[in-house]
């Protein structure tokens, strides 16, 4: 099978795309970090300027915000993220946490959408973000809904990261831990991704296909409470159900 290979200029622009992400940078500080001349990194900063999508100030280089052009457009006509809107929302008024509806793509767990609540955390959750899957209960509901074949492949081109001391990374222990979770509905963790930080998540589903995922991020202690740990279970199985119905009847 023919393997793919990145051309070497697309994939450079893409990396000092994601170093501009994090930070504002000169150009001898970027090509440090990319090991490469002054003047090689300076055409592609010149280029990627003339398009449009880096700004100079200051001496130094940013993402320009039409970066977010792409984005946007790729979020606003998703019919997940239309759908799931509004009981996002719910989800968020109703327990003042940060509530997510996610999806997986190309191995990983994207961030489609998300809402912040009065009583929430302050986490960087923003549309776009990243993560692996097998960190947290947004991402395991997905796992426990695949094949194994696609389970395996994930893990095999991404490894089991460790993220803190209590992120599962043991393959089969993961692997009982997805089956308890298909079984029940639900996933529930606690400082695995973020140390003090809890997740509750469901998958939502249709015609027993997955589309995504719904998340509950909330600090951990909250969620030790048994109570409500199982008031939001009710709570997020109730958008779950609303949003695979409506996507049914839109599609």
């Amino acid at each position: 099978m023919e393997k793919d290979v990145p051309l070497q200029t697309v994939q450079r622009s893409i990396e000092i795309l994601e170093i501009l992400k994090e930070d504002t940078i000169g150009v001898t500080e970027l090509a440090k970090r990319l090991d490469l001349p002054k003047s090689t990194v300076y055409d592609y900063l010149r280029t990627l300027r003339s398009l449009g999508y880096i700004i100079k100030e200051n001496r130094k280089y940013r993402l320009a915000f039409k970066s977010l052009e792409l984005g946007g457009y790729r979020k606003y006509h998703s019919q997940l993220y239309q759908l799931a809107k509004p009981e996002v929302k719910r989800l968020a008024d109703k327990t003042g946490e940060i509530v997510s509806v996610n999806v997986e793509e190309q191995g990983r767990f994207v961030v489609l959408h998300s809402e912040i609540g009065s009583a929430s955390l302050h986490l960087e959750h923003h549309p776009g973000t990243t993560t692996p899957l097998h960190t947290h209960a947004g991402g395991k509901v997905m796992l426990a809904e695949f094949s194994t074949e696609k389970v395996e492949s994930i893990f095999e081109r991404h490894g089991l990261t460790t993220e803190t001391e209590h992120t599962i990374t043991d393959r089969a222990e993961l692997l009982t831990e997805l089956e308890t979770i298909r079984e029940r509905g639900y996933a529930v963790d606690r400082d695995q991704e973020i140390i003090g930080v809890g997740t509750l998540a469901a998958p939502i589903q249709v015609d027993d296909r997955l589309i995504g995922s719904l998340n509950i991020a909330s600090p951990a202690n909250r969620l030790s409470d048994t109570g409500y740990q199982d008031e939001l279970v009710r709570e997020i199985q109730k958008s779950t159900n609303i949003i695979s119905v409506n996507y049914e009847h839109s599609t």
